[in-house]
């Protein structure tokens, strides 16, 4: 599913690549037929939108929701686990799915992180990718909601996700959930974040802050490959998967 694959370079952090790209990801859209017309023209603006900002603007916007608090984290197994030991098992499990398939990740990014989980989708078989989204579509969901309660426009790739595994998810409870939320990227929210986040530091605690850190480091994914490559990459390691089977 190749719009899986521009929807994980949407939702990564903007980099100068995406820009440039921006003809390329439109067409790469507009090309696939697994994507419903309305979702088709809600992508197509996003890409739009987003590349019609100023650089440092759009990575601006999308660190302010992303990188501040804890409910809009990609991280996936965070919004199931937290920092429990549980989630570290998690992880080497889902790295082992990875591995078992030929897709190799860089040592340093955690394999929960969103994009990257959308990008190993996109090189397999509708089938498998529907119930791996059917899996996480209660967490798509909730993110979702809470982007849409923040009027962020990126919640639009999160609805487009479950849209393109044919999911449709009740939010009624996940409305009423969200409404009742304190947000976590107010200044007041983060102060006492890194409060708590110093204590563990002090008690010895190895796991504070891990997330982010992985976060940061994916940003670099652009740096030397054009999304062009990516995209043709993508293209070519699915057809060579169907060649195999």
């Amino acid at each position: 599913m190749r719009s899986l694959k521009v929807i994980s370079l949407l939702m990564d952090y903007p980099e100068a690549e995406l820009f440039e790209g921006r003809e390329e990801l439109i067409e790469a859209l507009r090309s696939d037929a697994q994507l419903a017309e309305d979702q088709k023209t809600a992508l197509i603006e996003f890409v739009q939108k987003i590349c019609s900002q100023d650089l440092l603007d759009a990575q601006d916007y999308y660190v302010g929701n992303f990188d501040r608090g804890r409910s809009l984290s990609l991280l996936l197994f965070e919004h199931v686990h937290g920092e429990s030991r549980d989630r570290g098992q998690a992880m080497v499990d889902l790295m082992s799915v990875y591995e078992d398939k030929g897709f190799a990740i860089d040592v340093r990014e955690l394999p929960d992180y969103i994009p990257l989980f959308l990008e190993y989708l996109s090189m397999r078989p509708a089938e498998e990718v529907q119930q791996w989204l059917t899996e996480v579509s209660e967490i798509l969901a909730l993110l979702a909601t809470r982007l849409e309660q923040r009027e962020c426009h990126y919640a639009v790739l999160f609805n487009a996700v479950l849209s393109v595994a044919g999911l449709e998810v009740d939010r009624t409870e996940l409305k009423e959930k969200v409404e009742k939320e304190e947000r976590d990227d107010t200044p007041e929210a983060l102060d006492k974040i890194w409060e708590e986040e110093m204590v563990s530091f002090t008690e010895g605690s190895a796991v504070s802050g891990c997330g982010d850190d992985a976060i940061t480091q994916r940003r670099k994914e652009f740096e030397s490959v054009s999304v062009v490559q990516v995209l043709d990459n993508s293209t070519n390691n699915a057809q060579a998967g169907i060649a195999g089977s």
